[in-house]
């Protein structure tokens, strides 16, 4: 269809029963026929493909175009042929394997159009066994790179192209590669690209494994199909990426990634002589990408797995593939050898005299695991106490020097406290078939705010709480709270508690989305004010026509015997207070205010807790006059006429000359 928004190649090679689905689910996509073509190249195929696609013509009449030709034995010619032929603003190129989300479409092109980008990754998901790439579909990305994120570990093509893009850099699939191609293809198209987008809220393709495991790349064996396309890739990056972290990046999901399964999948399965020659010629394929600096972002496996590389160690390498294998098939994770403050991994070779394989190609230190618990997190007047436990995942608890880290977030100031080492018997029997125990990971702490500051009271703000769990000389950081017990609440508590210097607000709560513990001292997040309530129906008590009751509620979960008052001001200098009665344990007061003793005037309030007060509500219009003698002459108080914003309460002595001439009235 000339003038389509997106034209959806497929190149189709015996895919029945597959296509039938695979056209269905691009014909009923919710951005519209209208805006649709598809290209359906059929490469050969000899199994009733051919057949399916007269039918499919005639179902979605005016959708397909069908264009045939002699096998070609890879994907790389159809689709090709597909992109000559497309006339859409975007092409997609689907598997006739697989088949999209029915708003997938739609979703794209508009994350596309509404942010200028050439290439846009929908969220893909396995379907049949078929593993499908997370790690770049954890969040919608508007407009991202090739460098600052994940999008290079995926590398199919099944993408939202801008055609002009393809054209305008003469991009087409290589025919002379049976797997890869794709990686040339698209690896080009990033870097060529004004701007990545990334639609991860949404499944947009349903990525199929065959039954008959008949996808491509799971047809197609052998080290050497690899090794062809492998060069290719390293030539591009090094062609359009100048060295330093943008190439490093890119270098590794190839130093990785396709190292791994090259060894895995189809080096081991080679005659021994083809083994030497493959392992040479990958060590000299992966030399221009590799230098010291790479081992920051490797893994303690990949630098020990590039090592036997790099120094063609075939014995070792088929003997780390065979350790891999099992690892995968183990839920018991790899021993450590802790020595020096490092946690070096017992991968094989570890320290054998005879391969001389440097500590570093085992150091898994800064992967090492902090497992925590919080059993207790407890405010107590101005003092915090916790306890729980904490420990280094495969480093048994000998020599603990753990303690407590208290870290202002916006600057750099932190106290370090000590902790109390408790027993914990058994700890750590339920994971990895019982051969880690902790029997020393527990922990006992207070924070008091008034001394915490080496002797000193923490200053206000944030203040979050974080252990620092160290065993054999090794120490890693973990914030606390995320795991906690089912009796340790995360909501924010908050205490007003007495210091030198007056009264403090203090609260714990829990962080978002996190749920770590973190200490406002000082009313950074969390205002004293909105935890004052202070019911509408004022009222006189019950049997005592001049007390006026004051009810409310107090959300603080701690204050000062007597903090909280009603306080009420004649405006001429004159204040007077009266103290809040609690009557339940969720917070609610009442005060009592007897009326008789107030001094005239018109009388305002508020209700104060230390510095901190809201405002009395008006007095209700309807509220009768109270009435009383002092002194044998009659007083009365009432609501003060026109005030309905806020509480005012006239008291005056009677006017007995205008209360008779109203009574003759």
């Amino acid at each position: 269809m000339s003038g389509a928004t997106v034209s959806v190649v497929i190149a189709a090679y015996n895919a029945m029963p597959y296509l039938t689905q695979c056209i269905a689910s691009v014909a009923e996509q919710s951005i519209g026929r209208d805006r649709l073509e598809v290209i359906v190249v059929d490469d050969g195929s000899t199994d009733g493909t051919a057949a399916e696609l007269e039918r499919l013509k005639d179902t979605y009449p005016g959708l397909l175009r069908v264009f045939r030709q002699q096998n070609s034995g890879g994907p790389s010619a159809p689709r090709n042929a597909g992109l000559d032929h497309a006339t859409g603003t975007f092409v997609f190129f689907l598997d006739a394997d697989d088949r999209l989300g029915p708003e997938a479409l739609e979703r794209m092109v508009r994350m596309a159009e509404e942010n200028g980008t050439d290439v846009v990754l929908g969220k893909m998901v396995g379907v049949g066994g078929r593993g499908a790439p997370t790690s770049m579909f954890r969040r919608n990305q508007p407009r991202t790179d090739v460098f600052s994120s994940r999008v290079y570990w995926t590398l199919n093509p099944m993408k939202l192209f801008r055609r002009e893009l393809l054209e305008r850099h003469g991009l087409r699939f290589p025919t002379d590669l049976a797997i890869g191609e794709d990686q040339l293809f698209v690896g080009a198209a990033y870097l060529h690209a004004s701007g990545i987008s990334v639609v991860a809220d949404y499944d947009c393709l349903y990525w199929v494994l065959r039954e008959d495991e008949g996808n491509i790349t799971r047809r197609l064996k052998g080290s050497h199909l690899r090794l062809r396309f492998l060069p290719r890739m390293v030539d591009l990056i090094l062609e359009h990426v100048p060295p330093g972290p943008g190439r490093d990046h890119l270098a590794h999901r190839h130093l990785t990634v396709e190292v791994q399964q090259l060894l895995a999948d189809q080096l081991v399965f080679e005659p021994r002589a083809t083994q030497r020659k493959m392992l040479g010629q990958l060590a000299e394929i992966i030399e221009p990408l590799w230098h010291e600096g790479m081992n920051e972002r490797l893994s303690a496996m990949a630098r020990l797995r590039l090592h036997l590389v790099r120094h063609r160690m075939l014995d070792e390498v088929l003997e780390l593939v065979e350790f891999e294998k099992r690892l995968a098939r183990t839920e018991v994770a790899t021993p450590v050898l802790v020595d020096g403050g490092r946690a070096l991994a017992r991968y094989p070779f570890l320290r054998d005299p005879e391969r001389a394989i440097p500590d570093l190609c085992y150091d898994v230190t800064a992967q090492l695991g902090v497992r925590h618990h919080v059993a207790r997190a407890e405010l107590k007047g101005g003092v915090l106490h916790l306890a729980g436990h904490g420990y280094l995942h495969r480093v048994e608890t000998r020599d603990v020097t753990t303690e407590l880290v208290l870290r202002e977030r916006t600057g750099a100031t932190e106290y370090r406290l000590p902790v109390t080492h408790t027993a914990t018997p058994g700890l750590g029997a339920e994971g990895d078939e019982g051969r880690y125990v902790y029997d020393l990971a527990g922990f006992e702490a207070t924070v008091d705010i008034t001394s915490a500051a080496d002797g000193e009271p923490l200053t206000d703000g944030l203040w979050d709480i974080s252990l620092a769990v160290g065993a054999q000389g090794i120490t890693k950081e973990v914030r606390i709270g995320s795991k906690r017990g089912d009796d340790v609440s995360g909501a924010a508590d908050t205490r007003i508690v007495a210091t030198g210097g007056g009264l403090r607000a203090v609260t714990l709560y829990t962080t978002r989305p996190y749920g770590n513990f973190t200490l406002d001292l000082g009313e950074t997040k969390h205002k004293v004010p909105p935890l004052l309530h202070v019911d509408e129906d004022i009222r006189w008590a019950d049997g005592a026509r001049t007390e006026l009751r004051i009810g409310g509620r107090c959300d603080a979960a701690e204050h000062p015997e007597g903090a909280l008052v009603v306080a009420l001001d004649d405006g001429a200098g004159t204040t007077v207070t009266f103290p809040a009665r609690r009557t339940s344990p969720d917070g609610a007061f009442d005060v009592t205010v007897p009326v008789d003793t107030l001094p005239a005037g018109v009388w305002t309030g508020e209700l104060r807790l230390g510095p901190w007060a809201v405002p009395l509500p008006a007095l209700p219009a309807g509220l009768a006059p109270a009435k009383w003698r002092r002194r044998a002459l009659p007083w009365y108080a009432r609501p003060l006429p026109g005030r309905s914003d806020r509480f005012a309460l006239k008291v005056a002595k009677t006017d007995l000359v205008k209360a008779l001439a109203k009574r003759f009235r």
